[in-house]
């Protein structure tokens, strides 16, 4: 009796034993998970068996990098993303929370290995573009960020390439197009210089000079014009210019060609209406549509110039405002639709050889295009082959002058219109 009372007595021990020694164990790791979720900053317990240490960026880092104009990545030991841009999210460099282009993780790689500063210009695809679409150039460049992470700054390069090469082409094309005119007038004046004692070859001869010397004037007056536009900035003093006057002015210009191949030009739609820019430009690139329709037209066609009021809004989906829209029509040719998307390039012709038959530069149609950027405007065409083309320039209207111009300019009337059929189907 006396043995299993001491059984018992040893037992009920061992067992408060375990159940003190159970007690301080849970106390301690209690305390001890306490001190983790505070010295990582959360304020809290951990629920985890072993505290996760995230990466920290270094103080003021992150207000760096919200003010920097390149695309910037920040990658952490396992190449994941700590920190990133919008415009990195914009550009698709950054998807689900990693890197996309490997070839950026193998620089950050080799940049966490050694501590070495890299940079490289890469081609990395269009974001959401199909496959056939031109990829982006961008400069990357990598370098190690504290200890443990890697910061990757990534610039587009695309428009500035894009630029360069517009540049390179026309110098190119500038150094070509006056190479012709002046190596015909070298060669003419030798020719006059030989046919001394012919009076009708030196006669015939001095005509084609003054052909050429025409068109090397024409093409030296057309680039210093496209010089003064192509940046398309908005002009700082525009005055109001009367729409009657441009046409008038672009009619005149062009009413001897007209009249040389039986081309009757008309002009109709809204009367009174006017523009808000600069006057000499508007009458260049208003002129330049009217003689290309002369020029591609063949005889005895029709030559139309039509002019509306519209809404903004409902032209380019911006705020509510009013537009004066400007269509010029032919039968001429036409323009495929390959060579629409290149019509408005400097230099570019749909037929070299009519081109330089007709005398033209390639240049017009790039200035009409940069006139009305630099009004804040727009300019588009509708054009099929054999039938003929329209195009049409819509510009913000002005306000009227206090004193409009005394002087009548044509039959038409105001807020009256003529028969001409207006563009909308075409446009």
């Amino acid at each position: 009796m006396d043995v299993n009372v001491a059984a018992a007595a040893a037992c009920a021990i061992a067992g408060l034993g375990v159940g003190l020694t159970a007690a301080i164990a849970f106390r301690w790791s209690e305390r001890e998970q306490s001190r983790s979720g505070r010295g990582s900053g959360r304020g809290r317990i951990s629920t985890s068996s072993a505290p996760v240490h995230e990466p920290v960026l270094p103080p003021g880092v992150d207000t760096v990098l919200s003010v920097l104009r390149s695309c910037a990545i920040v990658l952490g030991e396992a190449d994941e993303v700590v920190k990133a841009s919008s415009a990195a999210y914009a550009m698709g460099l950054v998807r689900g929370g990693g890197v996309v282009v490997e070839q950026m993780l193998s620089l950050a790689r080799s940049t966490r290995r050694d501590g070495e500063i890299r940079q490289v210009e890469l081609e990395v695809p269009r974001p959401g573009g199909a496959r056939a679409a031109e990829p982006l150039a961008v400069s990357v460049r990598v370098a190690p960020l504290g200890s443990r992470l890697v910061l990757v700054l990534v610039e587009d390069l695309t428009e500035r390439r894009r630029i360069e090469a517009v540049r390179r082409d026309f110098v190119a094309n500038v150094s070509h197009e006056l190479k012709t005119p002046v190596g015909a007038l070298s060669l003419l004046s030798e020719a006059v210089a030989d046919a001394a004692d012919d009076p009708e070859a030196v006669q015939r001869f001095a005509g084609r000079m003054q052909i050429e010397a025409t068109r090397l004037a024409s093409l030296v007056q057309e680039i210093i014009d496209l010089s003064r536009v192509q940046d398309d900035r908005l002009l700082m003093d525009p005055e109001p210019v009367p729409v009657d006057e441009l046409i008038a002015e672009a009619m005149d210009r062009c009413r001897q060609p007209a009249a040389a191949k039986q081309i009757h030009i008309a002009s109709g739609g809204v009367a009174g209406l006017y523009l808000h820019g600069n006057r000499g430009q508007l009458a260049a690139a208003l002129g330049n549509l009217v003689e290309n329709a002369v020029n591609y037209s063949p005889p005895r066609t029709r030559v139309a110039i039509a002019t509306r009021r519209i809404s903004s809004a409902a032209a380019l989906g911006e705020a509510d405002g009013e537009l004066i829209e400007i269509s010029v029509t032919d039968q001429g040719i036409g323009i495929s639709e390959k060579d629409r998307e290149r019509i408005f390039e400097r230099f570019y012709r749909v037929d070299p050889a009519r081109s330089r038959a007709t005398g033209g530069t390639g240049l017009g149609l790039s200035i009409v295009k940069h006139v009305a950027a630099s009004h804040g405007g727009t300019v588009s065409v509708w054009s099929v082959e054999g039938q003929g083309s329209t195009f049409t320039v819509r510009l913000p209207a002005g306000r009227i002058p206090v004193e409009p111009p005394s002087t009548p300019l044509s039959n038409r009337t105001p807020e009256t219109t003529t028969p001409i059929p207006a563009p909308e189907a075409r446009t």
